[in-house]
């Protein structure tokens, strides 16, 4: 029987074997990976500092928990994101187990290696071999230029930008269809690493301008192909209903204009001021040659414009949505520095020195940074877990899931935060937020899983915000019917079940069939 072809623009794994032997065998990279692997692991040091980061890698991680115990995602298991991700972290739970997140963090740092590496043959090819070097550790130096809980978690952004840079490689490349397969993966990670297929349909476009009809057409189904069909597996894995509607359709609500934009925009301006003074050592010198640089690096340009449309998309400007726009930044900064003068080396040692030492005032802030959340999270947690075994539910009314996680309880709603339910998300104030703005049958749902068993546990952690119980009347008159204020401690509220209700949950349960 002949060899198993694949389809154009796909190479075979002897020869991709054979390449990867040759691009070792000339040192370049045998020197270079073992530095850029051993600068990317201690800029994230400080991401082994603490248990959990941010309250995504704490619903990941409960998300995790879940699908183990036989969950069903986009069913049982819910969130607005896509699958790989949480996948990823339940694979990484059933090898190592679910006490930590050190797994996660360890593949994060893999993560960050690859999109240095490819930063690095991308900068190579286009300006030589001391480009890469000034690529790969520029990205390192500026992957951890933001605040320490948005670059040391190991949260969608991270795991999206090797995907997004492999994208552009394979387009650079004229590799079409493994191009279309790497912007599918970073779409599946998260939807706006989707955003890489605009640089890649200009680089298409460019590439196949004089060739005829059929090799046109040809490209472009490859290209369509290598991007629709794992989107499409995944979509029928989960369900093509269910994934349209939480992957796609589901988040019209969440990127409306409702909200406070005074603190959208100081969060914005904030961020990109912080993101700006990380990599100033490469803004400097692309700013002194930036009519060259829109000339002779118009497809990074549209790879940062399309990363900023996908910064800009939900007008919530997280600090973690930044992180997005740090590969064709640097890529940009590294053209600019391949092309200065030998009179120009002032701008060059300056590029290097300033971002060494921003890295540094980043790293010591990783250790530094306040732990006050973290703490209050950790102590409520701990509360649940002395209070309540292990069979036990518990709801947590806020946007904290990362105490399911830490207190190992099972969650009470496959809503892990308010949000869902009200549309409450950072920056907004209480105009597009309540019971009718919430997640489509989303109540009805909750109302559903209530009836049939109530969580033994409510913790009220709204702290005033404006999906706090006063303001949600399902919520108040859960409380008030069914669970009685036994404790706090410090802005959460914890009731727990009254007895009669309990025994009459147990009667129930005895009752149901199997």
């Amino acid at each position: 029987m002949g060899e198993l072809a694949l389809p154009a623009g796909w190479l075979m794994p002897g020869e991709l074997m054979a390449r990867a032997r040759t691009a070792l065998s000339t040192g370049y990279w045998t020197r270079f990976l073992p530095i850029l692997g051993a600068l990317v692991a201690f800029t994230h040091l400080p991401s082994f500092a603490r248990s959990v980061w941010s309250p995504d890698e704490g619903y990941l991680a409960t998300q995790a928990r879940m699908l183990a115990g036989g969950g069903v995602l986009y069913d049982t298991v819910v969130d607005r994101k896509p699958p790989l991700l949480p996948w990823l972290y339940e694979a990484a739970f059933w090898l190592f187990g679910s006490a930590s997140l050190w797994p996660l963090r360890v593949l994060a740092l893999g993560a960050h290696l690859t999109t240095a590496a490819l930063l690095a043959a991308l900068a190579r090819r286009r300006w030589g071999d001391r480009a890469g070097v000034v690529a790969g550790v520029g990205y390192a130096l500026l992957s951890i230029g933001l605040s320490p809980e948005d670059t040391q978690a190991a949260t969608f952004e991270v795991f999206m930008l090797p995907a997004t840079v492999l994208a552009f490689w394979f387009a650079q490349n004229s590799r079409w269809a493994a191009a279309g397969f790497a912007t599918a993966v970073a779409a599946l990670t998260k939807q706006t690493g989707g955003a890489v297929l605009f640089p890649v349909l200009w680089l298409l476009w460019r590439g196949l301008r004089g060739s005829d009809g059929l090799a046109r057409r040809d490209a472009w189904l490859r290209l369509g192909l290598g991007f629709l069909l794992p989107v499409s597996v995944i979509a029928l894995v989960t369900g093509p209903a269910h994934f349209v509607f939480w992957v796609v359709s589901g988040s019209s609500d969440y990127a409306s204009l409702d909200g406070a934009w005074l603190t959208m925009l100081g969060r914005a301006f904030g961020n990109l001021g912080i993101l700006g003074a990380a990599g100033l050592g490469l803004l400097v010198p692309l700013a002194t040659g930036l009519r060259r640089s829109l000339r002779e690096d118009r497809d990074i340009w549209i790879w940062l414009a399309a990363s900023v449309a996908g910064v800009l998309t939900g007008l919530h400007f997280f600090g973690h949505y930044y992180l997005q726009l740090m590969p064709p930044l640097v890529l940009l900064g590294t053209g600019a520095l391949a092309r200065l003068t030998r009179r120009q080396g002032l701008l060059q040692r300056f590029a290097l020195g300033y971002g060494a030492l921003a890295a540094t005032v980043f790293c010591v802030l990783g250790f530094v940074w306040p732990h006050q959340p973290l703490q209050q999270a950790t102590s409520v947690a701990e509360d649940v877990t002395r209070d309540t075994s292990p069979q036990e539910t518990v709801l947590v009314w806020g946007m904290h899931p990362e105490i399911y996680w830490l207190a190992d309880r099972i969650p009470g709603t496959r809503y892990l935060t308010a949000g869902l339910l009200t549309n409450f998300a950072g920056g907004r104030d209480g105009k597009g937020v309540g019971v009718d703005r919430g997640m489509a049958d989303s109540w009805a749902t909750f109302e559903a899983e209530m009836k049939e068993r109530l969580p033994e546990v409510f913790v009220d952690y709204s702290d005033g915000a404006p999906y706090a119980p006063q303001n949600i009347a399902p919520i108040r008159q859960l409380l008030a019917d069914h669970y009685t204020l036994v404790g706090r401690d410090g802005d959460a509220v914890i009731y727990r079940m009254r007895p009669s209700r309990q025994l009459n949950d147990r009667l129930h349960s005895r009752n149901v069939p199997n």
